[in-house]
């Protein structure tokens, strides 16, 4: 597979295109950002565990039925994934309390939320990823209701299979986002799942592993990540 233009860069990966019009090469970089980029640095190691974490879990989802693009790894930091029309809302579900909900609905951190919470937002860095609806993304062309409903049922599919892998290592997946995008008429999981699109925290402790400890300057960031990691059973080098 050869990697040949630079199609995009984001805030800490890039895409390439391939010799195949219908892949991709997903490139993890060191860097990172929170705060629409006004917290900026390298952190050394963390491309490469981003990119051994996300192809763990894309390797679980596929098995329990979730379609992704991911197809393999390529190396330590790059891997090769399927060309996406991407939609561009994110799915958000919350498990327990934390960040943004907190701070909107001023409901106190860590409670337990029983259904889980379904949220959409705009992909759109200059707007600060607002919240949105199914009727406003079916209205703007973002998505189909077809497509919307998928999105929905595949998110709460994702839940159901990693809630109960990161409760069986001890953690809680607080929240996360998912991003999907369209391949061969189907709605395919795009993008990454690592600890930097999610909250993760130990059961006992409530301690945060995940890119809080960027956010909060509380340190040892990609080494909790890979303690996240080896708990899931990921091998990194």
């Amino acid at each position: 597979m050869e990697k040949r233009k630079e199609l995009y860069a984001g805030k800490a990966k890039s895409v390439f295109t391939t010799d195949d019009p219908e892949r991709f090469v997903l490139v993890f970089r060191d860097d990172t950002s929170a705060f629409d980029g006004q917290k900026k640095e390298q952190l050394k190691r963390k491309g490469m565990v981003n990119n051994r974490f996300n192809a763990f879990i894309m390797e679980k989802l596929e098995a329990a039925g979730v379609p992704t693009h991911f197809d393999r790894l390529l190396s330590p930091a790059e891997s090769l994934v399927k060309k996406l029309t991407m939609i561009p809302v994110e799915c958000v579900v919350r498990n327990v309390s934390a960040g943004s909900l907190c701070r909107r609905l001023g409901v106190e951190e860590g409670q337990d939320l029983n259904p889980p919470t379904y949220e959409l937002f705009l992909k759109n860095d200059e707007l600060h990823d607002p919240m949105v609806n199914e009727s406003l993304a079916v209205t703007f062309g973002w998505a189909t209701a077809g497509e919307l409903e998928q999105m929905k049922e595949l998110t709460y599919r994702v839940n159901d299979v990693l809630k109960s892998l990161f409760a069986d290592a001890g953690m809680l997946l607080v929240d996360y986002k998912l991003e999907f995008g369209r391949c061969e008429g189907r709605i395919v999981l795009g993008d990454e799942f690592s600890p930097d699109g999610c909250r993760i925290w130990d059961r006992e402790t409530r301690k945060k592993m995940d890119k809080d400890r960027f956010r909060q300057g509380l340190g040892d960031v990609i080494e909790t990540y890979e303690e996240v990691g080896r708990r899931l059973g990921v091998e990194f080098d």
